[in-house]
């Protein structure tokens, strides 16, 4: 059976989602949710894909979840890959998909969100700037991080990787400089190279062109 998984291609945590399914191998399809146009809060949505009014939302016959978080983990409980090999390393993982749901996705997707899709006339410089300060800090905190090593995690890539990365391949301006951050450079030149990785853009459908 396919699984769907609902989702846009403009979402970062989507895209944490469609790239697990990719690199797992397993036979999916998305399912576009219009958010831009409200879909996501409108009472159908709510009622019959997600009462949290949220994507991505990946179905598997009877099996319905969301946050990404939670689908990245269902997808290790279904092939046995990408959640560590050991439980010093299982529970490392979580840790860093739960810091970067809290402290780098959360404040870049709000962020990008701000400078790029909100109307000109709405945008606050000062709230664009303090949600800059504040991602800015999770970079530095990741790049410490992955001096030395290949992946986040152990010796191979986990969800840790699939989820720290989720925001980082938008072309969008959000105040990412890749060249700033040497690790994180090198560490999103190297995720390319896994079987299955494809761009947010190639996976999903999007809303906006260009």
């Amino acid at each position: 059976m396919t699984i769907k998984l609902y989702c846009f291609g403009e979402s970062g945590h989507s895209y944490k989602a469609a790239l697990a399914l990719n690199l797992h191998g397993l036979d999916w399809e998305p399912v576009y949710v219009d958010f831009f146009a409200g879909e996501t809060r409108g009472p159908d949505y709510r009622a019959e894909v997600n009462e949290m009014g949220e994507a991505p939302v990946l179905v598997d016959g009877d099996v319905r979840l969301t946050q990404s978080g939670v689908i990245q983990t269902y997808l290790t409980e279904k092939t046995g890959r990408f959640g560590g090999d050991t439980p010093e390393e299982k529970r490392e993982v979580l840790r860093w998909v739960l810091w970067d749901n809290h402290k780098l996705s959360s404040m870049a997707g709000v962020t990008r969100f701000l400078m790029n899709y909100l109307p000109e006339e709405k945008r606050n410089a000062d709230v664009i700037a303090f949600c800059q300060g504040r991602v800015q800090g999770a970079y530095k905190v990741l790049d410490a991080h992955l001096d030395g090593r290949e992946f986040i995690v152990g010796d191979g890539p986990t969800n840790a990787d699939l989820t720290c990365c989720g925001y980082l391949y938008y072309p969008e301006e959000f105040g990412f400089d890749r060249t700033a951050f040497p690790n994180i450079d090198r560490w999103l030149d190297t995720l390319p190279g896994l079987p299955g990785w494809k761009h947010p853009y190639d996976l999903m459908p999007r809303a906006w062109k260009g």
